[in-house]
C-alpha cells in the first residue's frame, strides 16, 4: 500500500462549508414510548401501519400499537422485505389510494421505513410510474405525513429524508424533505430480541455511516470530527457487548441513539462526504442478495487502501484519536486504522471478503457493469473512483 502526502492536501478545502440545517423529526426516546404515538398522529387521520416479517408480534410491540391506536382508524399491512421491494410496496400504495388512507406509520428497521417514505410518496404521484422518482430523479411534490417505531438501529432512516428503494437488480435512492418522518419512537428494549445477525450488521451499518462522512479530507470542521469521533468509539465499544449482553438496556439504548446521530444530517453538515461504499455496496446487495451491512463491510477496507494517499490524513486521525495509535509513522498508522475497522467488522460477525460470501473474480464485472448502468462512474469525495478503479477495490477483497 502507497501512503504519501497529496501535493496541496493539507491546504485544499481547509475552511469548513457553508451550510444549512434543519431537523423537524420529533424523536420520542426511551421505554414506553410507543404510547406517545397516540398524540403524535391526529385523531381524524386513516392510518397505514406498515410492518415486517411478524417479529413485532413476538416482542410486544404489535400489542403496544394496538393500544396507542385504540382510538384511531387504521389498517395494517405486513411483509415489506429487507431492501424493500417495489412491487411489493406499490401493494400498499393501491391499499392507500383504495381505502383513502392519509397517514403512513413505519413500524420496523431501516427497510420498513424506507418502504414508507416511497408508499407516503408514491401514493400522491400524478405521473404513471412511481418508479420515476428513483430511476429519473422526479422531484417528490407531496407526500403523505409519515411517522415511524423503530425496532432495528442501523440506517437511521427514522430521522432523514432518504429512502432506498429495489426493483430487480436496481437499488437506487430517492431524497426529499416532504418524507422525512414527523416522528420517531426509539424504544432500546424492543432490540433485546433482535438476533446476533441483526445486531451486527446493524452495528456495522451505522459505523460506516459515520466513515461516509468522516473519511474524506479536513476542512476545519472540528465540530463534526468530534462528534464523529464519539459515535465511532460509542458504537466500537457497546457493539460487541450488544452481542454478549442482549438485555441490557444502557448498551442498546447507546447503540440506537448512535446509529441515529450517524445519519440525521449533524456529523455531514459543512464537511466532504464520500458515500463511493454504499454505493459499490448496493450492486452486491442487488446483484447477490448481501445483506446491506455485509456488502458495507466487503468493500470498505479494500476502498480505504485504494484512496490511501487522497484520505491519508483522516485515516491517521482516525488511527490516533479513536484507535489510539500514537505512531510515528503515517503509512503505519494508516495500515493500521484499516486493520482495526477490518477487526471490528469480523468482531461483529460480519465477515468482510467476498469468498466468504461465496462470490469470486466473476462478480466484479457485473458489479461494476451496474455502477455504469445508472451513471455511478465518478464515486467519492473527488469524483475520481471510476469502474476502473471499483474493478481493483474488488479484486482487493476477495
Amino acid at each position: 500500500m502507497r501512503c504519501r502526502t497529496m501535493p496541496g492536501s493539507r491546504k485544499q478545502g481547509m475552511v469548513m462549508h457553508n451550510f444549512q440545517f434543519h431537523n423537524p423529526t420529533r424523536i420520542c426516546f426511551g421505554r414506553g414510548e410507543i404510547a406517545t404515538i397516540a398524540d403524535q398522529i391526529p385523531q381524524t387521520a386513516r392510518v397505514l401501519v406498515l410492518y415486517g416479517g411478524g417479529s413485532i408480534r413476538q416482542n410486544g410491540v404489535y400489542e403496544q400499537l394496538q393500544q396507542a391506536l385504540a382510538n384511531h382508524q387504521w389498517q395494517a399491512m405486513p411483509g415489506v422485505s429487507p431492501n424493500p421491494q417495489y412491487e411489493q410496496l406499490m401493494q400498499a400504495v393501491e391499499l392507500v389510494r383504495r381505502e383513502q388512507l392519509d397517514f403512513v406509520l413505519a413500524v420496523g428497521g431501516g427497510s420498513v421505513i424506507d418502504g414508507g417514505k416511497f408508499v407516503a410518496a408514491a401514493a400522491c404521484y400524478e405521473g404513471s410510474d412511481p418508479w420515476d422518482l428513483l430511476a429519473k430523479g422526479e422531484p417528490v411534490l407531496s407526500a403523505l405525513p409519515l411517522g415511524c417505531v423503530l425496532t432495528l438501529p442501523a440506517t437511521g432512516s427514522e430521522s432523514n429524508p432518504v429512502s432506498v428503494i429495489s426493483r430487480g437488480k436496481a437499488k437506487l435512492s430517492f431524497r426529499s424533505p416532504k418524507v422525512q418522518p414527523r416522528f420517531a419512537v426509539l424504544d432500546p428494549s424492543v432490540t433485546f430480541s433482535l438476533p446476533p445477525r441483526q445486531i451486527g450488521n446493524g452495528v456495522v451499518d451505522a459505523f460506516v455511516h459515520v466513515l461516509e462522512q468522516y473519511l474524506t479530507y479536513p476542512v476545519g470542521g472540528d465540530v463534526q470530527d468530534r462528534l464523529a469521533e464519539g459515535l465511532l468509539m460509542v458504537l466500537r465499544d457497546n457493539g460487541p457487548r450488544a452481542l454478549k449482553e442482549p438485555d441490557n438496556y444502557e448498551v442498546r439504548a447507546n447503540i440506537m441513539w448512535a446509529a441515529s446521530l450517524a445519519l440525521n444530517g449533524l456529523i455531514g453538515r459543512g464537511v466532504p462526504q464520500d458515500w463511493s461504499c454504499h454505493a459499490i455496496g448496493h450492486q452486491l446487495t442487488a446483484l447477490y442478495g448481501l445483506d446491506h451491512a455485509q456488502s458495507l463491510a466487503v468493500v470498505l477496507p479494500s476502498l480505504l487502501r485504494e484512496m490511501a494517499d487522497a484520505k491519508q490524513d483522516k485515516l491517521c486521525q482516525l488511527a490516533r484519536r479513536v484507535w489510539g495509535n500514537a505512531r510515528e509513522d503515517r503509512a503505519l498508522q494508516v495500515e493500521e486504522a484499516i486493520l482495526r475497522i477490518d477487526n471490528f467488522f469480523r468482531q461483529m460477525g460480519v465477515a468482510t471478503r467476498l469468498t466468504d460470501y461465496g462470490l469470486h473474480e466473476g462478480c466484479i464485472a457485473a458489479v461494476c457493469s451496474n455502477l455504469k448502468r445508472f451513471g455511478l462512474t465518478a464515486l467519492g469525495e473527488h469524483k475520481d473512483i471510476d469502474p476502473e478503479r471499483v474493478a481493483r477495490i474488488l479484486q482487493q477483497a476477495l
